[in-house]
């Protein structure tokens, strides 16, 4: 092994174990600090929720620190306060997310309250409460944010509502007015539990004490309960353009939202198709749709392309924000340069520009303990080995230009994209807030 994949984590430093009751511990011992990261998931996220309760797996994970059997809300914050800790959970579509930091000699505490959150919540009324008034605020707000609508517009036009993916983890104002604390107790019942659990801890600490540590606080955890991983169906693209308009009062810029269904994480081309998008909307300044829409035309305020990757079918974006008079040109224009992406190979500078800008980031994402964990954690999540980092280079650079080709093909066409436009209506008098749909 190089010195270079010698220095960064792989199979031979980091330290895997599974527990009996189905949690995976990974730990990796970085002594140059004096800290602890932990990162952790859970099979428990909105894809286990059904959609008259969207936004309850989110609203779960938001109240598992609120109170449990041994302390209410007061006495579990003071005590991370008085270690300088930090531990959030946060609720995604596949996966409930905990975070956390401390000094490495409070490790145990860490872990004790995080078990203690997961194992025995009671979701206190008043803060269920708080939580809701507080997800209620930024609902309404957000309905009068252009560049939302016309995300949540493109995603339930891409996903039809039998997918999990066509609803937001936030749920709508409907939903989660009507969510219970009886819900909240059974969902938590029913999906957190230790099988299929990901910990990851990274920094001062010894393998043997880390291991000692989850034993103590997470190893004797069940829940017979606990469902089955549930997975999100893969689909196909639709048949034709389609067109969503989002009319937002009060509004002077139009938000654009473009989508294709594109590839999940673990997909054998997904670094490949990561690169024609770093090509179309994100090296330097925001790739080839930075450079045309934004910088020669001046149609937009910002345009930029994002590609998602996890468990699942995750969309394909194109954004961008521009003024109502220039909203057809900048489409056009966007659409311009995804045919050009997928009807000619990218030019030698560009493929090697962005293999240099792939694996160049890569140390940065390696400087500090959560990027570290974060970074483990997906190399366990998606299945992609303990040596994924340490062949990344390698495998950013057999990359080819047919390989992007190929990619692009696969997952983009510029006459089969679903186009959200979010902004002021066209005529004053008819004010109104609704959504129409055109093929």
């Amino acid at each position: 092994m190089s010195a270079y994949t010698a220095s960064i984590p792989n199979a031979g430093n980091i330290n895997r174990v599974e527990f009996d009751n189905g949690l995976v511990l990974l730990v990796y011992e970085n002594r140059a600090v004096e800290s602890v990261n932990i990162t952790a998931s859970i099979h428990a996220g909105s894809i286990y929720e059904r959609p008259e309760r969207s936004g309850l797996a989110s609203l779960v994970s938001s109240a598992l620190l609120t109170g449990t059997q041994q302390r209410n809300f007061d006495e579990i914050h003071a005590s991370l306060e008085s270690i300088g800790a930090e531990l959030s959970m946060r609720g995604h579509i596949h996966k409930l997310g905990l975070f956390g930091k401390a000094l490495a000699e409070d490790l145990r505490p860490l872990l004790e309250t995080a078990s203690e959150a997961l194992s025995y919540p009671t979701f206190p009324a008043e803060h269920v409460e708080r939580l809701r008034g507080e997800r209620l605020t930024w609902l309404q707000y957000s309905s009068f944010d252009t560049r939302y609508r016309a995300s949540k517009a493109m995603r339930q036009a891409l996903y039809p509502a039998s997918h999990p993916y066509h609803y937001g983890t936030y749920g709508d104002e409907e939903t989660i007015a009507a969510v219970s604390q009886a819900d909240l107790s059974t969902f938590h019942a029913n999906h957190v539990g230790p099988d299929g659990m990901i910990l990851v801890i990274v920094g001062h600490v010894d393998t043997e004490d880390a291991l000692r540590l989850v034993r103590e606080t997470l190893g004797d955890w069940r829940n017979p309960e606990q469902a089955e991983v549930a997975r999100a169906d893969f689909l196909d693209a639709p048949g034709a353009t389609e067109r969503q308009t989002v009319f937002v009062p009060g509004k002077t810029q139009c938000d654009i939202s473009m989508g294709a269904l594109g590839p999940a994480r673990a997909a054998p081309d997904y670094l490949a198709a990561q690169i024609a998008n770093s090509v179309l909307g994100e090296f330097g300044m925001m790739g080839r749709i930075g450079k045309s829409v934004r910088e020669e035309q001046g149609l937009a305020y910002y345009a930029y392309s994002h590609l998602g990757g996890g468990h699942g079918p995750d969309p394909w974006i194109v954004s961008a924000g521009v003024n109502p008079d220039n909203v057809e040109q900048a489409i056009d224009s966007i659409l311009w340069e995804v045919e050009r992406l997928v009807s000619e190979a990218v030019a030698d500078e560009d493929l090697a520009d962005n293999q240099s800008y792939f694996t160049g980031r890569l140390p940065l994402r390696l400087e500090s303990n959560e990027g570290i964990s974060s970074q483990i954690h997906a190399m366990e999540s998606y299945n992609l080995g303990l040596n994924y980092l340490a062949e990344y280079k390698d495998m950013i650079f057999r990359i080819s230009k047919d390989d992007v080709l190929n990619a692009a093909q696969h997952y983009l066409d510029p006459k089969n994209m679903v186009i959200a436009v979010a902004g002021p209506q066209p005529d004053a008098s008819t004010a109104r807030n609704t959504q129409t749909r055109e093929k």
